[in-house]
């Protein structure tokens, strides 16, 4: 009898994020005059592969997410219309599916980004203009993704993945300093499901 070479085991695979397709509009002139939406794509690409890198629900493979650069004066009306607060803020978030149905819609959502608040607010914490749009990018995903921050377990949470998704890009956690952040401080958007 001759022995039989033993089985090889493979590895097991690896965690794979699921290929989105991307639509990017920059609605804003100040978004132009950076000169470059492709870099803008590559950056909000890096920011949406290290977020589903982290996150715990994962979308369907191809799934479309549409991502619009916009100003201040466009998100305050788009703020106040759908949430209610007549406010200029840094980025918004429109799921297309509930938490439960992620996996299995064709449509991600919406994220919006205000230019002039994303620079003021990189100023103001000491942060490159291109590591706080990612920041926010990812924050906007989580939220398409079904995650929130209304309470203070779902805030540590979020941060958590946050700042997981952000250290694979090679930024330092952005609430280091911080207080917790809630709803003040970052905003998402969802449509009524009346």
């Amino acid at each position: 009898m001759k022995d039989r070479p033993r089985a090889r085991r493979s590895a097991p695979p690896a965690k794979t994020t699921p290929n989105l397709a991307l639509d990017i509009r920059a609605q804003s002139r100040r978004w132009r005059e950076l000169g470059n939406l492709a870099m803008l794509r590559a950056i909000a690409g890096e920011a949406i592969t290290a977020g589903l890198a982290v996150a715990p629900r994962q979308p369907l493979d191809g799934a479309e997410l549409s991502l619009l650069l916009t100003d201040d004066r466009r998100i305050r009306i788009v703020n106040r219309d759908w949430r209610g607060f007549d406010k200029a803020t840094n980025v918004l978030s429109f799921p297309a599916a509930p938490p439960e149905r992620i996996a299995a819609s064709p449509l991600l959502g919406d994220i919006v980004v205000a230019f002039e608040t994303v620079e003021r607010e990189a100023q103001a914490e000491g942060k490159s203009f291109p590591d706080h749009f990612r920041h926010l990018v990812v924050h906007g995903l989580l939220h398409l993704l079904g995650e929130d921050h209304e309470t203070e377990a779902e805030a540590r949470r979020m941060e958590a993945l946050e700042v997981a998704a952000l250290a694979r890009l090679g930024i330092a956690d952005p609430y280091a300093d911080a207080e917790l952040v809630t709803e003040t401080a970052f905003v998402s958007a969802e449509p009524s499901r009346s």
